[in-house]
């Protein structure tokens, strides 16, 4: 059975476009993934978050499920 690398691999040289998908799929979930781990050790809820970035519990919710992407000119304070 092959592998999800040898899978993406073949993607990418049958179809270059639906590789570059994939690749923009998992930076995303990547990102999500991080947001969600630094939340968890800030001790900070969902509801913390989103009032601390200006937007509305719904939007981290959908972020955080993957129903929504972040936008990039979000911008929390550091």
């Amino acid at each position: 059975m092959a592998t999800w690398n040898d899978y993406k691999k073949h993607v990418r040289e049958s179809n270059p476009e639906i590789g570059r998908d994939i690749d923009e799929v998992e930076e995303r979930a990547k990102i999500v993934s991080a947001m969600i781990d630094q939340r968890h050790n800030l001790n900070l809820s969902q509801r913390d978050l989103a009032e601390m970035c200006g937007l509305p519990h719904s939007s981290v919710a959908r972020i955080e499920s993957g129903k929504s992407s972040p936008n990039s000119y979000t911008h929390c304070p550091d």
